[in-house]
């Protein structure tokens, strides 16, 4: 079994990353049909199992998320009316 933890994925070192191994985040498709749980899945496999590292075209990506329902739509809109 395997000693990975989201807290190990999440504090890779960016230097020690192969981007060939990256997925483009520009190429990642959620699925908004899917129940949350499953989106989530299906999101991590899109990614190569690490959520927190992609690339934009040349450039490696780290990803960070917020504890929250809130979508970055919502936020978004919040925005606009403040």
């Amino acid at each position: 079994m395997s000693n990975i933890t989201a807290q190990s994925l999440k504090n890779t070192d960016i230097q020690t990353i192969d981007p060939s191994a990256l997925p483009d985040i520009r190429t990642v498709d959620i699925d908004i049909r899917l129940p949350r749980g499953e989106r989530i899945k299906d999101y991590i496999k899109q990614m190569g199992g690490n959520p927190y590292f992609g690339t934009y075209g040349k450039y490696i990506v780290k990803l960070s998320y917020a504890n929250t329902d809130l979508t970055i739509n919502d936020a978004l809109e919040v925005d606009w009316k403040t």
